[in-house]
């Protein structure tokens, strides 16, 4: 059965239990999301014109009320403490795009330099709806029969707070992973990146003259086996810092739902930075730096 809406008279606010070990939400006061892709989902929501639930949405979603909030393709699924004992259940469906869409669009952003780079190391390009929208397609959902909300709460709005709860803490985490918003649309991050590289030209295949097997016998001396010459030097060739400080965990992405008070990749960059260096004078033989006063005069 469908739910109506009621006149906000009619509602009468309950208070909700406290909740152990939920998720709240990293902002404290203000608007939800920081990036625009984070602020264009937190816009979905809020232009339901759901009046105080909004309100309310975001004090659960402060206050911990989410016990736990999963995100599958095209599915999210949650748990929300209301004001009964048992939690409510939280349903989000997003309609999903097709393989052929996805194949499209990663075909027209292969061809773009700049959108393969910066998706390629975690970045959401600023203008990608304009990729999106050339390709006839949408980043993110624009009609109402594009969602399918609902919520096990005796509440007959819809959305109710609880999935407004749940609405804000998706736009933090978009923030953290903009890739989410293309698994909501059908398409992981790993599979992504395939199309992504498999849109781009291909050089030609070389063809392989396959070599006259010799009739020298194999060496039983391991340097002689492996090609190694006598001498233990190595020419490494040019050996330097990478321009680009952790591209490894820009890649990877963040851990959902991370809640520290700084983020995977901010709590990260310092210890590569100190790394690289490090390992620099290490690889060209440069002696350890000495700190004094320390129990074994190393730094």
């Amino acid at each position: 059965m469908a739910r109506r809406w009621y006149p906000e008279f009619f509602y009468q606010p309950s208070r909700p239990r406290a909740a152990r070990g939920g998720i709240k939400a990293q902002t404290k006061r203000g608007g939800f999301g920081q990036s625009w892709w984070a602020k264009r989902w937190i816009g979905v929501l809020e232009n339901f014109d759901i009046g105080a639930r909004l309100g309310r949405g975001r004090s659960y979603a402060r206050s911990g009320q989410v016990l736990d909030l999963r995100v599958a393709e095209g599915h999210v699924t949650a748990r929300v403490q209301g004001s009964r004992p048992q939690p409510y259940g939280v349903s989000i469906k997003v309609k999903t795009l097709t393989k052929g869409h996805w194949e499209k669009l990663a075909g027209a952003l292969g061809n773009q330099a700049i959108f393969a780079a910066k998706l390629l190391t975690g970045e959401m390009p600023e203008n990608i709806e304009e990729a999106f929208k050339t390709a006839g397609l949408s980043l993110f959902p624009e009609k109402s029969r594009d969602l399918e909300t609902d919520c096990t709460c005796p509440d007959w709005s819809n959305p109710c707070k609880h999935i407004a709860a749940v609405y804000y803490l998706l736009g933090e985490e978009f923030d953290h992973d903009p890739f989410l918003i293309f698994k909501l649309r059908g398409m992981d991050r790993k599979r992504f990146v395939e199309l992504l590289g498999a849109g781009g030209a291909k050089p030609p295949k070389k063809t392989r003259v396959p070599e006259a097997p010799s009739s020298v016998p194999l060496s039983a001396e391991p340097e002689a086996f492996w090609g190694l010459a006598a001498s233990t030097d190595f020419d490494l060739g040019e050996v330097s810092i990478p321009p680009v400080s952790a591209t490894l965990v820009k890649r990877l992405g963040n851990f959902p739902l991370w809640r520290a008070e700084e983020g995977l990749l901010q709590a990260l960059q310092p210890l590569y930075a100190a790394a690289a260096p490090a390992g620099l004078k290490v690889v060209l033989g440069e002696p350890p730096q000495r700190e004094a006063g320390s129990p074994d005069g190393m730094k």
